[in-house]
């Protein structure tokens, strides 16, 4: 929908723009999605943006998805990408933290927390090479290969 562009175009966060209008984070998100806003949303989403309601709900009904470019799509999923290793980085540092703990009240003697830590710490370094683009084995041009080769298979 058009509040996402606008509120990317800004560079606000769905917090930021949740924030800013006075609605919670998950309305933000259903909007975005293609749900249709109430009246009483809309007005506080254009007194944001300092547009009318008329502008965002003509926009509204013309289109539920908003045209969005090639790089704009490639941004946002290298972003959301991103966003998904620090989030599983972040719940792999909690996660044995605590085992780490446990470790300690339970076991003090037997190091086990080791081998946890190491596994998981393996998956989450191939993670950050992929979402970093260290080693771009299936990268664009694998990708247009696999796609060529679907295509010709297909004829």
């Amino acid at each position: 929908m058009i509040i996402r562009k606008l509120r990317l175009e800004r560079g606000w966060s769905q917090e930021q723009l949740a924030e800013l209008s006075g609605l919670s984070v998950r309305t933000i998100q259903r909007i975005e999605r293609g749900q249709k806003p109430s009246l009483e949303t809309l007005k506080s989403l254009a007194a944001v943006f300092d547009l009318e309601v008329s502008e965002l709900t003509t926009e509204a009904d013309m289109s539920s998805q908003v045209n969005i470019s090639t790089e704009e799509e490639q941004a946002i999923m290298y972003v959301r990408d991103i966003k998904g290793f620090y989030t599983h980085l972040i719940i792999y540092v909690l996660v044995i933290a605590i085992l780490f703990v446990l470790n300690l009240i339970r076991k003090p003697d037997h190091f086990w927390v080791i081998w946890p830590a190491i596994g998981w710490g393996i998956g989450i370094l191939f993670h950050g090479l992929n979402v970093f683009e260290v080693f771009n084995f299936f990268g664009p041009k694998w990708e247009k290969h696999q796609i060529d080769k679907r295509l010709r298979r297909d004829s």
